[in-house]
């Protein structure tokens, strides 16, 4: 369980003089043609956890495709890392989430690069969550790493640990099932990345690079070996885009989407598949009387 539960309760709320805006806008970046469920898997998490709006920008031949698979969450043709830069312009996007489905290619790098060096001036911050592919492309080109800042948060499982950080990865032991060894190579990790990281896993450990770290337990009474599905990981980054956009604080976000990824995994029980998370989540905030 987590102890900030009020905090959790008080952020998800909306009030009656609220508008979408008023709780951010979330965009998911996709992969190309047959690449668009992990993009959608999270872009559906983001809105369930309440981003005011959400939409998916994907290469032009992948339109149709998504377009015959969402319905509230919208869509946007994003052709290259220029066309992400002019959207990315617009203020009221508070959130990116890039990397579920995005693919390794060219325009995939290019939408990694154009994110991790964005920087707005005179506004909110873009809030930035590099998940799966982006965080393959991140360790195979280091200069990207170099770009990362404190409103960024990377999402890693042990092997995506491994290579975006394989000196601590061996040297603190942060592919061994000691939570111990694994919570002091997050922080390390977090300081030398100068950006936030979230390390997957059964205990899973956040971390901000001025040193602050948390963990959420699921083990024991609240183990949710359902989780280990495939698509899984999407929802997760969504649950924390979702968040982010509403303006949480990135390590906040972090251990939250962790926490209600586990409650939803624990609600609906054995059986589960990812695109089960999202339809669970309202079931879940309403006993948290959201």
């Amino acid at each position: 369980m987590i102890e900030d539960k009020p905090d959790l309760i008080a952020a998800l709320r909306k009030s009656t003089g609220d508008h979408k805006y008023s709780h951010g806008h979330a965009l998911v970046l996709s992969g190309g043609v047959g690449r668009g469920g992990a993009a959608r898997l999270a872009a559906r998490a983001a809105l369930r956890v309440g981003a005011g709006l959400v939409t998916v920008g994907c290469p032009p031949a992948a339109l149709q495709e998504n377009a015959a698979r969402l319905d509230a969450v919208m869509l946007r043709s994003l052709r290259d890392g220029a066309d992400l830069r002019d959207m990315l312009g617009d203020p009221r996007i508070t959130a990116l989430c890039l990397g579920p489905g995005l693919g390794e290619g060219a325009r995939a790098l290019d939408m990694v690069e154009t994110a991790v060096q964005f920087r707005r001036a005179g506004t909110a911050p873009l809030r930035v969550i590099l998940d799966a592919d982006a965080l393959t492309l991140l360790a195979r080109s280091p200069q990207l790493l170099t770009y990362l800042h404190g409103h960024c948060f990377v999402t890693p499982h042990q092997g995506e640990f491994a290579r975006l950080c394989p000196e601590l990865a061996q040297e603190a032991g942060a592919q061994t099932d000691d939570p111990t060894q694994q919570k002091s190579a997050v922080v390390q990790a977090a300081r030398r990345l100068g950006c936030g990281v979230l390390l997957k896993g059964a205990v899973t450990i956040v971390a901000s690079p001025d040193g602050a770290v948390m963990t959420h337990d699921a083990t024991g009474a609240r183990a949710a070996p359902w989780l280990a599905t495939a698509g899984s990981g999407d929802v997760l980054a969504g649950l924390i885009t979702g968040l982010a956009a509403r303006g949480v604080p990135m390590l906040q976000a972090a251990l939250w989407g962790a926490y209600l990824h586990v409650e939803c995994a624990l609600a609906f029980g054995p059986g589960l598949i990812a695109e089960d998370l999202p339809d669970v989540l309202p079931g879940v905030l309403g006993r948290l009387r959201v």
